[in-house]
């Protein structure tokens, strides 16, 4: 299926000529007696050598060339392949575990959504704003009751103490 978009259309063609300067490049290299290495080609095609090592059909053409010259790759190139595979294989073990992370901040930000979506659906939200209303009167109550009280209390000591002066007057008499 060929993708409409203009610039995927652009580097598809892009990458239709890279792979065929490789193709021309090993062609030439095979004919010349060239040393035929991943690099060497990568060079002598204008392209970086990870464009062929991403694209296994030019890897494995590069390898059959090499085999068919008749040289094996050299241990420098064996090494280098494997110092890449474990650079590549330790990015790729940091990229999974950001990916993790993201994943998890995203699984938490969903459930949150989620739990005020279906606090909201289930009425509860309406139900709090009402509890609210109605603490706030309550409260409210509390405290014109709390200043009622407090004045009645300071009505019962002075009745107290008017009590305590006319016994006091009425026990001297």
């Amino acid at each position: 299926m060929t993708n409409p978009h203009p610039l995927a259309q652009a580097r598809h063609r892009d990458t239709e000529t890279r792979q065929h300067r490789v193709h021309q490049a090993l062609a030439e290299m095979s004919a010349d007696g060239s040393e035929i290495t991943v690099s060497h080609v990568a060079r002598r095609a204008g392209v970086h050598r990870s464009f062929i090592h991403r694209h296994p059909d030019l890897h494995s053409a590069v390898i059959q060339a090499q085999a068919a010259a008749g040289t094996a790759p050299s241990p420098r190139a064996t090494k280098i392949g494997q110092t890449s595979l474990r650079t590549e294989n330790a990015n790729l073990h940091a990229h999974n575990r950001r990916l993790a992370e993201r994943i998890t901040t995203l699984e938490h930000r969903l459930s949150e959504a989620l739990g005020h979506q279906a606090f909201h659906r289930a009425g509860l939200a309406a139900s709090t704003a009402d509890l609210r209303a109605q603490l706030t009167e309550q409260t409210q109550a509390s405290i014109e009751l709390t200043g009622r009280l407090e004045r009645r209390e300071a009505e019962l000591a002075d009745a107290r103490e008017t009590i305590r002066r006319l016994m006091n007057e009425n026990n001297r008499a």
